[in-house]
Parts: C-alpha cells; sequence; structure tokens
C-alpha cells in the first residue's frame, strides 16, 4: 500500500468493520448504489480513525451473508484485518460516474449557499443525511438549520451555476 495523491477532492465511499474469519479479510459496508459497485471505483485511499491514509489497489470484493466482504492485498490475518476496523473507504470524486440528467452526488450540494424563498440566507450545505424518512439537507449558517430534502414541498431549486439550493422552510425554523 502506497501513500496517496495528494490535491484531490476524496469521496467516503464504504467503511471497514473489522475481520471477517482467519484469513485477513475485511466486513466492508458500501456508501454506493449498487453496494457491490464500490469494487469499480479503485484505487481506494484508506483512512484509519487518525487522519493517516494509505492507498489500497486490487480489492476483491465478494457477497457476504450479511453484507459485503473484502480482501485487501497486504492484509493476510485476523489480527491485521481487525485493526482496520472503522476505516473509511476514500476515492477521488473524479472516479465516480457523472450523474444522471436531473441527478447529484450529496458530496456535490456541500459547499452550496441556502436561501428561502423569501430571500434568507441560511448559510451553506453542510453535509446530507438519511433519518429513515426521507434525506436531510443541513445549512449551517447564523445557526443550524436541518430541512427535510423533499423536492419540491421543500427543496424548490438547485443551481450548480449559480450555487444556489433555494428552500420553502420558514426562517424562524
Amino acid at each position: 500500500m502506497n501513500a496517496p495523491s495528494a490535491g484531490q477532492r476524496m469521496i467516503a465511499v464504504g467503511r471497514l468493520h473489522g475481520a471477517f474469519g482467519v484469513c485477513g479479510e475485511v466486513k466492508l459496508e458500501s456508501y454506493t448504489e449498487p453496494a457491490r459497485a464500490i469494487a469499480r471505483y479503485q484505487p481506494w485511499t484508506l483512512r484509519d480513525a487518525r487522519g493517516g491514509e494509505r492507498v489500497c489497489e486490487g480489492a476483491k470484493v465478494r457477497a457476504g451473508g450479511k453484507g459485503l466482504i473484502a480482501s485487501l492485498p497486504g492484509i493476510a490475518d485476523r489480527d491485521a484485518a481487525d485493526a482496520l476496523r472503522g476505516t473509511e473507504v476514500l476515492v477521488p470524486r473524479s472516479a465516480l460516474p457523472p450523474p444522471a440528467p436531473g441527478e447529484y452526488y450529496w458530496v456535490d450540494l456541500e459547499g452550496l449557499r441556502v436561501v428561502n424563498v423569501e430571500g434568507v440566507d441560511f448559510g451553506h450545505v453542510a453535509y446530507l443525511f438519511d433519518n429513515g424518512a426521507n434525506h436531510v439537507l443541513v445549512a449551517q449558517g447564523e445557526r443550524e438549520r436541518m430541512i427535510p430534502f423533499v423536492q419540491p414541498d421543500f427543496i424548490r431549486s438547485i443551481d450548480f451555476a449559480s450555487g444556489l439550493v433555494t428552500v420553502d422552510w420558514d426562517a424562524d425554523f
């Protein structure tokens, strides 16, 4: 495993959850859709909890009973695999395929300015998350606002050219 390339925008596409068996395989949580697509986006950069990074090329991914299992070059025993527990799997943003028309990656929304239909500035998109019922856009400005990512009910428009997300959300809420 080599040192990662500097200067690239890296996107989390998964997380390692510790050893699977005794031969160095790891349990892999994929954030991609479909889940096995994570294997297409290699090489991976593995980032541990302390922020240390290393490049991993040639990972093999297979379906397991409750998720995905990965074999990583240089990881040959249970102890080495378990030491990777909590490690993020990152790839350069440029490795992801372009989204279909009208679709976008959440990461592409991060940093866009958020205003409501009355023109009140809510700050910028900090991140998005899934709460089980729907996705939620988190805008951070003078305070944090969590806005259901439901189009067109609350998210009225997304304009990448102007860097703006317009929402139908009360400024006092």
